[in-house]
């Protein structure tokens, strides 16, 4: 049997489309890590404690307003 004609696409056809969608998964997932809003640190600092409920409040009314 002759495999020449076939070239890659016999044996590694299916190596290309899943390369191909890896490399997709891993660009939006590190998209998406960068991605984080004022909001999004807000919320981090005031769960760990890093500020109070005031500061937190007041903070976040200014985002909200500053998003209108």
């Amino acid at each position: 049997m002759n495999y020449f004609n076939h070239g890659w696409g016999m044996g590694f056809g299916w190596l290309i489309p899943l390369l191909i969608i890896a490399i997709l998964f891993y660009v939006l997932q590190d998209k998406r890590k960068e991605k984080s809003s004022a909001q999004d640190i807000l919320d981090k600092r005031y769960a760990s404690g890093g500020i109070s409920k005031e500061e937190y409040e007041e903070k976040s009314k200014a985002l909200k307003e500053q998003e209108q």
